[in-house]
């Protein structure tokens, strides 16, 4: 989908201002407001919305959006035109969460103004362009969560390659950016030693017979400890807690 791009040393520096330093307008969910901002004007856009997304369930459990205002609260009309707009639901389609993709990748100009979904949902805030950075959603059930960061433009000129290539380059930080933001929030969770001892045996992929033998412990303290592991982290699986206790293991 992308042309090969060189990215200036100016575009690098900006990429780092974004990035860098402790940003002190924490948000109750997602990424600080003045991360969005400086991301709205490195790329330039008319809109940019950050938000987490459950295409399983047709949710969308948090929702942040620059310049802040009303999100649009016709979800029911985005769900029902979801499977069918190719641009939306690529990343579930295909499982692709690594493209950085925008809306020309799928339509034209003609094509986007012609869709269902443009007519009931996007037409109030003219989005003619986007771009889309997907990351992976992190602690929770799987099957179709993902945190999803979209550009929006109206007429005029589309996203450029390297408008893609920026992007692409600042996807990695911005899942540590959020995965940074998601700890400050929860806290570090509440484990014994000898639980986070196990935890990380798990996290490493050894199985409970391996982990017994290693800690010199039987198969069913193992499973006992696991289960208060679970309790205490508030998950009910290994990924799950994994995910939970060591979120820089989530995959990019």
């Amino acid at each position: 989908m992308a042309a090969r791009m060189r990215v200036s040393e100016p575009d690098l520096r900006a990429l780092l201002s974004v990035v860098s330093g402790d940003r002190g307008d924490p948000a109750a969910e997602g990424l600080p407001p003045s991360m969005l901002a400086d991301l709205a004007g490195l790329i330039g856009c008319d809109i940019l919305a950050f938000s987490g997304m459950d295409s399983s369930r047709r949710v969308a459990w948090f929702e942040q959006s620059f310049p802040l205002g009303d999100s649009n609260d016709n979800q029911w009309v985005f769900w029902k035109h979801y499977w069918t707009c190719e641009s939306c639901c690529y990343a579930d389609r295909t499982g692709d969460l690594r493209t950085v993709t925008k809306r020309s990748d799928f339509f034209s100009t003609r094509q986007w103004l012609a869709t269902g979904i443009y007519a009931d949902y996007f037409r109030p805030c003219g989005s003619l362009h986007s771009i889309m950075v997907c990351l992976p959603a992190g602690p929770g059930p799987a099957g179709g969560r993902s945190l999803r960061l979209v550009l929006h433009r109206g007429p005029g000129r589309d996203f450029s390659e390297r408008d893609r290539a920026l992007l692409t380059l600042l996807r990695p930080h911005l899942h540590q950016a959020y995965l940074h933001a998601e700890r400050r929030r929860r806290g570090i969770p509440q484990l014994t030693r000898r639980q986070w001892e196990l935890l990380h045996l798990v996290a490493a992929g050894h199985t409970n017979a391996q982990i017994a033998r290693r800690l010199g412990l039987s198969e069913g303290t193992v499973r006992t400890h696991l289960q208060n592991i679970y309790g205490r982290l508030q998950v009910s699986s290994r990924t799950a807690a994994v995910t939970r206790a060591f979120p820089d293991l989530a995959p990019l």
